[in-house]
């Protein structure tokens, strides 16, 4: 290969690495921030809410879909709670970078001490409880992986096993702060022995893991769909109700089904709890009563999500 091969090569791929992340950058994460008023009103991006607001939650955001419609029943019957800050992002990134240590969202500063913290993985919570941060929760719902892929699967994709095959270009949550990923995507390829064929052995975030093939994204829950409608992936590990979301919306986009137990359904289980130091803790405990009425479970199995049974809503000390 001459000089000239070689700088094109590079000068190539460089520009397919700016282009992913100007692109995911695009992909809406801005929606991941809302603050909800009783009077219908939605704010978009109002981080200091997350000190004032009446009650204050940092959310696995898998769920994203769900806030408008759970929160809008909810402040229909709790008038009083008149201003609600949710923020739907990876729960890994939420307790490193945000409960155990001052944390930024577009250079403004994000309180450390919500009402309330859910994951979909418990022991994020447990770490929280050592360390004096949290003391109870709830299991409130749960999940399982699916593929997603561009309408009409045009790439015949017909299972996890497919993500083995040199032909196609995927979008993946990273192993860092997503914990799809990290707990349950990345256990579903060891179990099929392609962890490393898939991920070329790395851990990164908004990189490509193997360069032109695997990309791990920031936030899956907006690139992913972004990157498949835009020709930039074929297929990606999301949640089976982010397929869902996107179908309903309208959304030029697909689901492949993985079988069980491959798609982690019985792992799955999303956990929530106050924070010890909460400014809003009547408020936190009226929400959490309010996820184990019928109509919040309702709510939540209408968006894909499998319901928690009367056991797992009752409060738990670690």
């Amino acid at each position: 290969m001459n000089k000239t091969s070689l700088m094109i090569m590079v000068s190539a791929f460089m520009l397919m690495l700016f282009t992913s992340i100007v692109n995911s950058k695009d992909a809406g994460h801005g929606h991941d921030y809302r603050t909800f008023h009783t009077n219908g009103n939605i704010g978009y991006g109002e981080i200091k809410d997350s000190y004032t607001a009446d009650l204050v939650m940092y959310l696995a955001g898998n769920q994203f879909m769900v806030m408008e419609e759970l929160i809008k029943d909810f402040q229909n019957k709790n008038k009083n709670i008149k201003s609600i800050y949710v923020e739907t992002i990876p729960p890994g990134q939420i307790l490193k970078k945000q409960l155990l240590a001052q944390g930024e969202i577009n250079g403004v500063k994000t309180s450390m001490t919500p009402d309330l913290y859910a994951s979909v993985k418990i022991n994020h919570l447990k770490k929280l409880n050592k360390k004096g941060l949290l003391d109870t929760h709830i299991i409130y719902t749960h999940n399982k992986l699916e593929l997603m892929v561009a309408k009409g699967n045009p790439k015949e994709i017909k299972g996890a096993a497919d993500l083995a095959r040199a032909d196609i270009v995927q979008s993946h949550p990273n192993p860092l702060t997503e914990g799809i990923f990290k707990f349950y995507g990345s256990e579903m390829l060891k179990d099929l022995k392609i962890h490393d064929q898939v991920t070329g052995g790395k851990k990164c975030k908004q990189c490509w893991a193997v360069p032109g093939k695997t990309w791990f994204t920031a936030r899956h829950h907006r690139e992913t769909p972004h990157r498949i409608e835009n020709g930039e992936a074929d297929v990606g590990i999301v949640w089976t109700t982010e397929v869902a979301h996107a179908k309903a919306g309208g959304r030029n986009i697909d689901g492949v089904e993985i079988k069980s137990p491959l798609n982690k359904q019985d792992k799955v289980a999303y956990a929530i709890g106050i924070m010890n130091k909460a400014r809003n803790t009547a408020n936190a405990e009226s929400f959490l009563k309010y996820l184990g009425t019928t109509k919040a479970q309702e709510i939540y199995q209408s968006y894909g999500f499998v319901a928690a049974s009367k056991d797992e809503l009752k409060i738990r000390t670690f």
